[in-house]
């Protein structure tokens, strides 16, 4: 009872076990769908979901938020499986969990609060969009040949009335009861209308069976040399990259949804030794899913139980439940995500595109479309990122003005706002007159900030440019760190000592 009160803290212990089953059952088509696409057995995929999803409930930095083995972090691994095989893909998840524990314990997770809103947005909406296709397979069908062809006629209405009844129950049901997750009810009630009145419409079972056993440790068939290593080293990078990024990304989701803030470092950590573990035993990688999330999120999980129960129920339908699980209509899955798509995507951003600056919204839209399109959401928001990095810069350079006057000692004054940077030197070296000025001139940066080497390099160049025209310059109000990096220009610069202001580096607690 301790741990389970430990597990829930305070919330209903009812509500994160029905959370936990709908997942559950939300994440199974997923998963195989995943695994296909990867080239690996359906099982390896429910195996993983299950270890990953078990690991991350219980250690990870974020209650409430589903991990398992993502389509994200599959596309990477395709060519691995195709050239090399499934045993060398074990063994570049085992890396993989390797590098993002060494993430975490140097805590470098806590960059993801530079990733700004826009870049965030554009996230958001991408992984809707990738959700929302995802779906579109299921209204296909494959033939005598083996190619697929949309669904058509009667089994085409079928499908779309049964996904619109599911959408319909899932949206009405709370306002009559939020007793029980209208998720859940909705499955239910679809697939008893499916199995009892025998419609032929596609199930889980259409796509792979999932009857099997439990996860066996498995140690990865492939020599331990730096051969191999050559080999996984950059499959597991990018997979490590991409499964933080998408996990540290939902995080942050989640912290807003639920108004609580998880801890980025520990769930690097967690989403780390998930994937260690997953690698010992034939699995593939995983990390974070939105999608799996936010019907988690719907259906009041909010904290580890949730995520334990979907990944206990996982492993039930696999060894015991996996014939009635089979016989789960698709349509009622794909109606739950296709809610999930509309509960994700960020309808705001659409709202205030007139009223954001044009830079925010070109990184918008432009993250949503390379995740959508890609599906390489570590690219997607590093090109997000640079952009909106430029954009501050280009912005914060054309801001740096001067303020000039000459004071009754027949001394000129130069007033510096704003930060000297690498992207402001321009702009400042245009404000100063020295074939005009006095014999002394006293720059002041009481207002300002000496920022990096090329506003050094500037400063310096400013300093001998006055000096070999006989005249004298003071440099004031610098910081202690700038007077240090000025440290070689001392013979030339006069610095102001008694007035400067202290400045602190505020180093950030392990999270």
């Amino acid at each position: 009872m301790i741990l389970l009160d430990k597990l829930t803290r305070g919330h209903s212990l009812k509500d994160e076990v029905l959370a936990g089953l709908t997942t559950a059952l939300a994440l199974v088509p997923e998963v195989v769908a995943f695994a296909l696409l990867a080239h690996v057995s359906p099982l390896v995929g429910i195996s993983s979901a299950c270890i990953i999803c078990l690991i991350t409930s219980l250690f990870g930095g974020r209650p409430g938020m589903i991990s398992g083995a993502a389509g994200s972090v599959a596309v990477v691994i395709v060519s691995l499986v195709e050239r090399h095989g499934v045993e060398y893909l074990f063994a570049a998840v085992a890396l993989m969990g390797l590098i993002q524990i060494a993430i975490g314990l140097l805590r470098f997770g806590k960059f993801i609060r530079l990733v700004p809103q826009s870049v965030v947005f554009g996230f958001v909406n991408g992984l809707a969009l990738i959700i929302f296709m995802a779906q579109l397979e299921q209204f296909k069908v494959a033939d005598a040949t083996g190619a697929t062809h949309w669904l058509s006629g009667s089994p085409l209405y079928l499908m779309l009335g049964l996904v619109a009844l599911t959408m319909a129950i899932i949206f009405l049901l709370p306002k009559v009861t939020k007793a029980i997750p209208p998720s859940l009810i909705a499955i239910l009630v679809v697939s008893a209308l499916v199995i009892f009145g025998n419609l032929p419409t596609k199930s889980v079972g259409d796509i792979a069976s999932i009857a099997g056993g439990l996860p066996q440790p498995h140690l990865p068939q492939v020599p331990f040399n730096w051969q191999t290593i050559r080999i996984i080293f950059p499959y597991s990078v990018i997979m490590a990259l991409v499964g933080l990024t998408e996990s540290l990304l939902t995080l942050t989701v989640v912290d807003e949804i639920t108004e609580t803030r998880g801890r980025g470092n520990k769930d690097c950590v967690a989403q780390g030794l998930a994937n260690i573990t997953s690698g010992f035993f034939g699995g593939m990688g995983g990390c974070a899913m939105i999608g799996q999330t936010m019907v988690n999120l719907e259906s009041r999980g909010r904290q580890r139980i949730s995520g334990v129960v979907t990944a206990v129920a996982l492993l039930l339908f696999v060894v015991v439940g996996s014939s009635l699980i089979e016989r789960l209509p698709l349509a009622a899955l794909v109606g739950v995500m296709f809610m999930v798509v509309i509960a994700t995507f960020e309808w705001a951003s659409l709202r205030i595109i007139g009223k954001m600056p044009l830079t925010d919204v070109v990184v918008m839209v432009l993250v949503t479309l390379i995740t959508a399109i890609s599906q390489n959401l570590a690219l997607a928001v590093l090109i997000g990122v640079v952009i909106s990095a430029l954009a501050f810069a280009w912005e914060n350079a054309v801001r740096i003005r001067a303020r000039k006057y000459v004071d009754e000692q027949g001394i000129k004054h130069y007033e510096i706002f704003g930060p000297l940077f690498f992207g402001s030197v321009a702009a400042f070296n245009e404000k100063f007159d020295l074939a005009s000025d006095p014999q002394e001139i006293i720059v002041d940066f009481r207002e300002s900030r000496v920022a990096d080497l090329s506003a050094i390099e500037a400063l310096n160049k400013l300093t001998e440019r006055y000096h070999k025209s006989g005249k004298k310059l003071h440099l004031r109000h610098l910081s202690p760190d700038c007077r240090r990096l000025l440290a070689n220009a001392q013979a030339l610069i006069d610095v102001n000592y008694w007035e400067d202001p202290t400045y602190k580096v505020s180093v950030d607690a392990m999270e």
